[in-house]
């Protein structure tokens, strides 16, 4: 993968709160157990980031079983958060107070005239995010005869308060329909490459086009439509959930054949190539967030009643479908459920 150094990136589309706590806290397990609701990990994600796991892998296993059980899709009042994987289950994503803002504003430090400025974490995941939506300023209308509408990224560090409520770094990049923002603590990816084995940036850019496809599921009605199915036919919530999120790995698979054909505003392309070994990197990264994976890593056995986001093989699988036909439409992870 190759940035352009000649691209203009758009500070406007993310906001650098690194280094304030932003009003943070931690989400908390709902019904009575320890506060308001707390979100969790992704589309069907667990609550309880803020819960200290015991220690050892039978206390981390006891606890997995306990947050899958309690918190489906949709933990937080206004809006359940779609998100990479059930990360939070491990307990440990706690993100690092060293990661805090640069003295300089993200339109200065990723300008064109800061040579390195892709030796920064900040700036080349500003060029994911222009790219992502670039594609889908096109690919929204061009597929589905709908406007697209920007949304913002939040990089945070250690804590956060959203539209959806308060989260911390244990549960990993999100996405908030109630206030139509990704929110990702950046240290979050050294625990994706050393913890769960998927480095490389274009694991990173993954994430990011993981996250704006459930931004796209939300502009869509997909969601809310998952939602009320869900609230229908409680029984299929967990299976209603893998569905929402393979859907959004597909679109990430999409956005990656089209990475280089977006462009600045000026039309300077913001990628000079994609490899296949960048396609290898997310297809690493959509493994090491698989439900099945998450499961064996706490210490406990693979339960497939509980996943909430899909397997490794499953997550591959439809990323892989996005990218091998370019096509949002052939990212119908639903069927007849809705």
């Amino acid at each position: 993968m190759e940035l352009n150094d000649d691209a203009n990136l758009d500070p406007s589309q993310v906001e650098d709160m690194r280094g304030s706590r932003g009003g943070g806290g931690r989400f908390r397990l709902p019904g009575g157990r320890g506060g308001s609701g707390g979100g969790g990990l992704g589309g069907g994600g667990l609550g309880g980031s803020g819960v200290k796991l015991p220690a050892g892998k039978a206390g981390i296993a006891i606890v997995l079983v306990v947050l899958l059980c309690l918190c489906g899709f949709g933990c937080l009042g206004q809006g359940g958060l779609g998100s990479l994987g059930s990360l939070g289950s491990l307990g440990g994503l706690t993100g690092t107070e060293a990661d805090t803002a640069s003295s300089a504003p993200l339109d200065e430090t990723c300008s064109r005239q800061n040579t390195n400025r892709f030796d920064d974490p900040a700036c080349v995941n500003l060029a994911f995010v222009n790219s992502i939506q670039a594609y889908w300023q096109r690919g929204l209308p061009e597929n589905f005869g709908r406007p697209y509408q920007t949304a913002t990224t939040r990089y945070f560090s250690g804590a956060v308060s959203t539209g959806c409520g308060s989260a911390d770094a244990g549960v990993g990049p999100f996405y908030c329909p109630a206030d139509n923002h990704v929110y990702i603590d950046l240290s979050f990816y050294d625990e994706l490459a050393t913890r769960f084995g998927a480095p490389g940036q274009f694991a990173q850019a993954y994430v990011m086009a993981h996250e704006y496809g459930h931004h796209v599921q939300t502009l869509l009605g997909t969601e809310a439509q998952m939602r009320r199915q869900q609230q229908r036919d409680p029984g299929n919530t967990n299976a209603l959930s893998v569905m929402l999120e393979l859907q959004a790995d597909c679109y990430a698979g999409v956005w990656a054949r089209a990475a280089t054909t977006t462009t600045d505003a000026g039309g300077q392309p913001l990628f000079t190539n994609v490899t296949q070994q960048d396609i290898q990197q997310a297809l690493t990264a959509a493994a090491a967030v698989g439900d099945d994976t998450i499961q064996r890593k706490a210490g406990g056995r693979v339960n497939e009643q509980a996943f909430t986001h899909g397997s490794a093989q499953q997550r591959q699988q439809w990323f892989d479908q996005g990218y091998r036909t370019g096509d949002p439409k052939r990212c119908d992870t639903f069927g007849n459920a809705l």
